[in-house]
């Protein structure tokens, strides 16, 4: 069996390619991401930092941390499914191969055992060459996160034999569990059926298929209705969008031999005029297999990437419309200490919040559960700051904050912090025990407020040289507009609108989310562009008899290559159709919570991704179709089509 299955893997490694390459990216991708994850945690902290610095260093650490694990899970899922959607096809396109062997005396134990034969080989491949290919992808990768701004430079990656064997045995495992499926249901087949290609060998729906597909199609289906509810807030209805986009592209992905002939015969009244269009449109109805499994991977791509950045980014609107509704103000600026001390002093300014984000530590917790922050430590005016933040405290008060208290600012109020404990504040050389007064409600923002205390507490000549943002409010009848020339004319800072500082803060946290989608997509896009040119090359490799005889009718070379675009554009609109429907059931929830917690749908499209991506899968899948039409009719028709079997 060893024989035949090294036999096989040779004679038809053009099959395979796009299964072996998508072991090796994955495995690539997993020895990279865990060898810049293992210099990450051994990488020290420069000696000699500050305690602000420091705490920015080990919150890139944790972040990059966080983004090579997404890129270990993403690249895990999209392997199997790739894979197993890979042997999939592979096994249906062979199945007269693999009757003539059971006609030939095979048992059901063996066809699988030929066939997980099959898939160690390729496993063992595809592991060996991303293997050495993670050699370089560990260097590239972790240039990548410096060049993004994920990790400070100075983290050296360097070579682990575990960490490579690890990935390498994954890689394995993965093409072993990405065969065992199609093995089976290759056994089950009687060879008189695969032969004439009737019963069980033509249904392309199998019944693992039907209840996978049809419970994860309901379950999706609850999940956007209960998106809609009240029930559910911001996070809530993030956790949900996000597993809408992963379980939605998997139910239509199981799903697509149904939904794609369907959506292909609303496509077809478009087409039909022409007789390439009706072609296509025959081959869309009767070629299930090749069209789902061209369109199964644009589903994944799609809703995933769509769907999640979709996400962050309308809770980045929803964070700042948030912010335009909490800060009671017209104008916002941002100056130093000293300068925001003038800002009261400017004609037409009825009220100046100045909030000074001070470099102290604040210590909270006790023996194990001890912590000292260094950063988002705001010292504010406390009669001004009530004044200026409409949002009341989850507990508490800030009328209290006065003297020796601290309030727990939005930023840590999931921290189990509560009104009543005790921080220790340390301002140059002092040590100042605090109380609790009061624990502001959550936000929506990333970079909250972690702590806000009283001014006084802080040196004049440390709030001096602080960064400051300042709210004011403007008296009646004054414009905001004169106020904010005469804060520049007086050069205190820069001043904006409470709604332009918004909006600005807003896009700042959607540019970190677009760092992180740009590796994330980059993936994703490079997984599927292999996904699908696997599934068309091989299914023009199996089309030349049925290209010859169209040309025997009397359709010329040009005529079939324009036939087979088509239907590979048909089949491409498909797969981004299913996909963006994924995409959109996630946001519906998203718009909903953002009624509740803003008071208007704020969804956010990623157009621009959009204009990128839709044109290249169409590039994608026309040139890849193209090529394997003109290398399935480069012999001449008569010799294709009286050739025996």
């Amino acid at each position: 069996m060893p024989g035949i299955a090294f036999s096989n893997f040779r004679e038809h490694r053009r099959l395979f390619t796009g299964a072996i390459l998508a072991v090796a990216l994955g495995v690539a991708l997993m020895q990279s991401s865990l060898s810049v994850m293992a210099a990450v945690s051994e990488a020290r902290i420069p000696a000699g930092l500050s305690g602000q610095a420091r705490e920015r260093i080990q919150d890139a650490y944790a972040g990059a941390a966080t983004l090579l694990g997404m890129t270990v899970m993403l690249a895990g899922f999209l392997a199997l499914f790739i894979v197993g959607s890979t042997f999939a096809f592979t096994v249906a396109q062979r199945r007269r191969e693999l009757a003539l062997l059971r006609l030939a005396g095979a048992s059901r134990p063996q066809i699988v055992l030929l066939l997980v034969a099959e898939a160690a080989l390729l496993g063992t491949a595809g592991a060996t060459a991303g293997v050495l290919l993670g050699v370089p992808g560990t260097w590239a990768q972790a240039w990548l996160l410096v060049a993004f701004g994920f990790l400070p430079g100075g983290v050296s990656p360097h070579l682990n034999g575990g960490i490579m064997l690890a990935s390498a045995c994954v890689g394995l495992t993965v093409a072993l569990l990405g065969v065992l499926t199609a093995a089976r249901r290759a056994a089950l087949v009687r060879p008189l059926e695969a032969l004439r290609d009737t019963g069980r060998a033509a249904r392309v729906m199998t019944v693992a298929r039907w209840v996978f597909g049809l419970s994860s199609l309901a379950f999706v289906i609850w999940l956007v209705a209960a998106a809609q509810t009240g029930r559910v807030d911001v996070l809530g209805a993030m956790l949900i969008a996000m597993t809408v986009s992963v379980v939605g592209a998997v139910a239509l992905s199981l799903l697509s031999p149904l939904v794609v002939p369907l959506v292909g015969g609303l496509l077809g009244l478009a087409v039909r005029r022409s007789t390439f269009g009706e072609l296509a449109q025959a081959n869309l109805r009767d070629s299930v297999r090749r069209s789902a499994s061209t369109a199964a991977p644009l589903i994944v791509l799609v809703s995933l990437v769509v769907g999640l950045m979709g996400t962050l980014a309308s809770l980045g609107r929803m964070a700042g419309e948030e912010q335009k509704r909490i800060v009671a103000g017209d104008l916002v600026v941002d100056s130093t200490g000293a300068e925001a001390s003038r800002v009261a002093a400017v004609p037409g300014v009825a009220v100046a919040s100045p909030q000074a984000t001070v470099p102290i530590a604040v210590t909270v917790g006790h023996g194990a559960y001890r912590r000292t922050y260094y950063s988002g430590i705001v010292a504010v005016d406390p009669a001004a700051y009530r004044r200026t933040y409409r949002r009341a405290p989850r507990s508490g008060s800030l009328a209290a904050l006065r003297g020796r208290t601290i309030a727990v600012g939005p930023g840590m109020s999931e921290e189990g912090l509560r009104r009543g404990g005790v921080a220790v504040a340390r301002v140059g050389e002092r040590r100042v025990r605090l109380r609790i007064v009061a624990v502001m409600a959550p936000v929506l923002e990333n970079g909250a407020d972690g702590f806000i205390l009283p001014r006084e507490l802080i040196p004049e000549d440390v709030i001096a040289k602080a960064p400051t943002r300042t709210v004011v409010q403007v008296a009646p009848g004054t414009p905001p507009s004169a106020v904010a020339e005469r804060i520049r004319a007086a050069r205190i800072g820069t001043v904006r609108t409470v709604a332009k500082w918004a909006d600005a803060e807003a896009d700042a946290q959607q540019k970190g989310n677009e760092a992180i989608f740009a590796v994330l997509v980059g993936l994703g896009g490079l997984y599927a562009a292999v996904a699908v040119v696997n599934a068309v090359v091989i299914a023009g490799a199996e089309r030349k008899a049925e290209f010859a005889v169209v040309r025997l009718t009397g359709m010329s070379r040009p005529q079939v290559v324009r036939m087979a675009l088509i239907e590979a554009a048909a089949v491409t609109a498909i797969g981004l159709f299913l996909g963006l429907l994924v995409a959109a059931g996630a946001l519906a929830g998203i718009g909903a919570a953002a009624v509740r917690a803003v008071g208007t749908p704020l969804v956010a499209v990623p157009w621009e991704l959009l204009g990128l991506l839709v044109p290249g899968a169409f590039i994608v899948t026309g040139v890849a179709s193209a090529w394997s039409t003109l290398s399935a009719t480069r012999v001449p028709p008569v010799t294709l089509a009286t050739a025996r079997e």
